[in-house]
């Protein structure tokens, strides 16, 4: 469980300096590549991956009429996620049909999910975008689901822009992408990365101020680090 405090650091942290974080544990393949926003993001998305996975669609078991099934896998993964978490959805990167459309992010927006992330595309795509939802993806798509996916699983294990999703990892957002954060080591990272920030930070202002980033970035000159605690000190950080 996502725990409030991991939650409201992670919010106010990269992906760029979890993925460095993510790096340092020898976790190269959790940013889920190709996947952008839609709109700006107002602040990082963070939350729960809750999965849906998709097939190649085999034509005779996805005619338009399957949406009547209220079983259909993916209106359940809509109806199921649960509030505070990120719907990822495994669609083999191939954006030729629409992962969903803007009613369903509406439905989900509406439930109070977190964000919805996917390898494929959404069609209604301005729609999304002006919802102010977080909503990833690689492009606009028009074309229904059912021409070429199969809503076949939710919550199971999936990959994700090449990217290893497990149920109830955490998933964080921002204008980069989205990265994924092994649900063991959420609040570990979270610290790690908050940290890194204000370091990032006090880096920046010495650079803005003319300082050479050699000794500073990273920290190798001895002077760097009382400098550092400082600046701390002086900025309450």
């Amino acid at each position: 469980m996502l725990k409030p405090e991991t939650r409201a650091l992670l919010t106010r942290v990269s992906t760029a300096t979890l993925a460095t974080a993510l790096f340092r544990r020898g976790l190269r393949q959790q940013a889920i590549q190709g996947a952008l926003p839609l709109s700006p993001p107002r602040q990082s998305m963070v939350g729960e991956a809750f999965t849906l996975r998709y097939i190649p669609a085999r034509e005779d078991l996805n005619p338009i009429t399957v949406f009547r099934n209220r079983d259909h896998k993916q209106r359940q993964a809509i109806e199921t996620c649960p509030p505070g978490a990120v719907l990822v959805i495994d669609s083999r990167k191939d954006a030729r049909a629409a992962s969903a459309g803007g009613i369903l992010v509406t439905r989900l927006m509406q439930r109070g999910a977190a964000g919805i992330v996917t390898d494929g595309g959404f069609r209604d795509s301005a729609e999304i975008a002006a919802l102010g939802f977080p909503a990833y993806h690689t492009r606009p798509s028009a074309p229904t689901n059912l021409t070429l996916h199969q809503a076949i699983a939710i919550d199971d294990p999936i990959s994700c822009g090449d990217a290893p999703v497990f149920p109830g990892d955490v998933i964080v957002g921002d204008a980069d992408g989205a990265v994924v954060l092994p649900a063991h080591l959420a609040d570990e990272l979270a610290r790690e990365a908050t940290e890194m920030t204000v370091f990032e930070d006090f880096v920046t202002e010495r650079v803005r101020a003319g300082a050479s980033i050699l000794g500073l970035y990273p920290p190798t000159d001895p002077a760097t680090e009382a400098d550092f605690s400082a600046w701390r000190t002086r900025t309450g950080r």
